[in-house]
């Protein structure tokens, strides 16, 4: 602003600037509002309330009637990418998914705007169409620039105080069939509660489960993270470098004995929390990073204990356990390294925190470049000195024999 107003006067800059913020946090507070409750329908319908939901880019404009017992709702879902397919349901019995009683709508090839009704009875399900376990009328969608709305009526009867159990999706299509959502992200945290008297709504279960479970996902995520993707990697780092020093030895066994059982241990509690959050989870599975988890946990076991198998360094197996171990050691390190990227994946924080970790994984990486190539020059050039060394004392134990 500065650089297009050269003829004003600092003071003057500086009021014309705090002018210009104001009126640019007036419109973003307006555009901000627009969303939910100065939110106009284009068919120019009323509702008394309205809520903006807390993931997915939806809002949920309602107006209830408590002597009838119905509820008039407006779902929309904005930014909504072509081919996907959205819906809004309540689930009469629980807090979750299964029971909910939901109403689906999506753009079908020709154009044409299919909305209909579907009882979710099973995490495995296709949203076939069907009745609910209440009354809907008045139903239809709209659908437009990048927008869905789904109107309907609703009767329910008040009940546990006007609170109602609440859960929003969207997901891909094929053709005109949907298909199943995410089970990742925003798309697990779509359940809240609803007063549909006071207005007021919060995560489900009164706002503690769905954190419970965040905060245990990420621990699980923490502990993952820094045992299997940060402190073995490291360890094997200490083996295989610090070796080389004379100097270093033993100091370089116990320290990577130390890092290694350390993130064995961590690893551990972060692979146990994984199977509780599975238990936890029903029907929300993630295959590859379940397998992987296993797979480490077992073979990272099979380490640990074959370290009381091992060899001395004169005995003529040890090359055989040696070969075994680092073979066994690079894959768990592996292993890790991808499932840890997966569990990012399936987390989707904050994208500092993907940076951080892939931060540390070049330093550590660039670190074992560094240390490699100074390890192989060590090593050359200590055994050209201890070959000069033995061909020096050949020659002179040839000359004392003739001395």
């Amino acid at each position: 602003v500065l650089f297009f107003l050269p003829n004003i006067s600092m003071a003057k800059s500086s009021n014309v600037l705090l002018r210009l913020s104001v009126f640019i946090f007036i419109i973003a507070e307006s555009a901000l509002a627009q969303t939910c409750s100065k939110y106009k329908f284009s068919s120019n319908r009323l509702f008394k309330s309205c809520n903006n939901l807390p993931v997915l880019d939806s809002f949920l404009h309602y107006t209830y009637d408590s002597s009838s017992g119905n509820l008039q709702i407006a779902y929309r879902h904005t930014n909504l990418t072509p081919g996907k397919w959205v819906a809004w349901a309540v689930n009469p019995t629980s807090t979750g998914m299964v029971g909910a009683q939901a109403i689906v709508a999506y753009p079908q090839s020709d154009g044409a705007i299919r909305a209909y009704t579907s009882p979710i009875s099973s995490y495995q399900t296709s949203l076939q169409e069907a009745v609910l376990s209440f009354n809907v009328t008045d139903l239809s969608a709209t659908y437009q620039n990048n927008e869905m709305v789904i109107f309907a009526t609703l009767n329910l009867p008040l009940a546990n105080g006007g609170n109602i159990n609440t859960v929003w999706q969207d997901g891909s299509l094929s053709g005109n069939n949907p298909l199943p959502h995410p089970t990742s992200g925003n798309n697990i945290r779509s359940v809240s509660t609803l007063n549909i008297i006071s207005g007021a709504s919060g995560s489900a279960a009164g706002g503690g489960t769905g954190k419970s479970k965040l905060r245990k996902r990420n621990i699980h995520g923490i502990l993952n993270g820094v045992s299997w993707g940060i402190m073995m990697p490291l360890g094997a780092i200490i083996a295989r470098y610090l070796r080389v020093a004379k100097s270093a030895d033993p100091a370089w066994f116990y320290l990577h004995v130390f890092c290694q059982s350390s993130a064995y241990i961590t690893g551990v509690a972060g692979w146990a929390t994984g199977l509780k959050l599975g238990g936890e989870s029903a029907g929300i599975q993630f295959t590859a990073h379940r397998a992987i988890g296993i797979a480490l946990f077992c073979l990272a076991t099979v380490q640990v204990f074959a370290m009381f198998l091992r060899p001395k360094p004169e005995h003529k197996y040890r090359v055989y356990w040696n070969i075994y171990h680092h073979t066994i050691g690079y894959t768990v390190i592996i292993l890790a390294l991808v499932n840890v990227f997966k569990g990012l994946d399936i987390l989707r924080p904050e994208k500092q925190w993907r940076n951080a970790y892939t931060a540390i994984i070049v330093v550590l990486g660039i670190v074992a470049a560094v240390l490699e190539a100074f390890t192989w020059y060590v090593v050359i050039k200590r055994g050209k000195a201890e070959k000069s060394a033995k061909t020096a004392q050949l020659g002179n134990d040839g000359r004392s024999q003739y001395a």
